[in-house]
């Protein structure tokens, strides 16, 4: 793989499984020195032991709808790696039932992950990435933010909110060579999915190549959005 990223410095939320893991083992195969969270320090050392061939990789257990292990986590990533050229938001839970089942912690817990922990981890990557001249961010949202349904009341609004924030977000810092996209995926194969293998998903290693894919973009072009779906999706 083209070493595009070499000396840059990558933040990968929710980076132990799934779509977080693919991302930073293609970032790796690109160059990038990566850094990790999750939410459990057991999934933080197994990620870590698997990714550790593939290049530098450090990592720390963070709950990303908490601010101060944000903030944390993230001064932790500068004292190993120095401060990032590239995050990505990728931590996310999702908690299905109709408005009036789910409990306001449930509903707390979803927008703190899925919209907060975007913010809080953007708060803490953007006066870093300034001062190393700019960067990029990568928010992985979902079709979920612009197509709701029954029982997404919760996930809907996290993730309607992410793509609002981020378009918010690529306006407040496109000056500054700080560049945002989004990535919206559909059914994706992981634990999260609720489908785990089935084959029609997309694989989170696709979702990694369309990071990538971003990434290496001239400075002058930014892909803002990118929506993805199954191309055969079950009828």
């Amino acid at each position: 793989m083209e070493q595009f990223l070499g000396g840059r410095t990558a933040v990968v939320t929710g980076g132990t499984r799934g779509i977080g893991y693919a991302v930073a083992e293609a970032l790796l195969g690109a160059g990038a020195a990566v850094a990790i969270c999750g939410r459990s320090e057991e999934r933080v050392r197994r990620a870590l032991a698997s990714l550790a061939s593939k290049g530098r990789v450090v990592g720390q257990a963070a709950d990303v709808s908490r601010w101060e292990d944000v903030e944390r986590f993230f001064a932790f990533v500068e004292r190993e790696l120095g401060g990032p050229d590239v995050l990505v938001n990728n931590a996310g839970i999702g908690i299905f039932a109709p408005a009036a089942e789910l409990s306001p912690e449930d509903w707390r817990r979803t927008i703190e992950t899925n919209l907060s922990g975007a913010f809080y981890a953007t708060r803490a990557a953007v006066p870093r990435m300034r001062a190393r001249g700019g960067g990029f961010i990568v928010n992985i949202s979902s079709l979920a933010g612009k197509n709701p349904f029954a029982g997404g009341a919760a996930y809907n609004a996290s993730k309607f909110g992410l793509n609002g924030f981020s378009e918010a977000l690529m306006l407040d810092y496109r000056y500054e060579d700080i560049r945002v996209t989004t990535i919206m995926p559909g059914s994706v194969a992981t634990e999260f999915g609720r489908g785990g293998t089935d084959d029609w998903k997309i694989a989170p290693e696709d979702i990694a190549e369309i990071v990538l894919f971003v990434l290496r973009m001239p400075p002058r072009t930014l892909v803002s959005r990118v929506e993805v779906r199954p191309s055969k999706p079950r009828k």
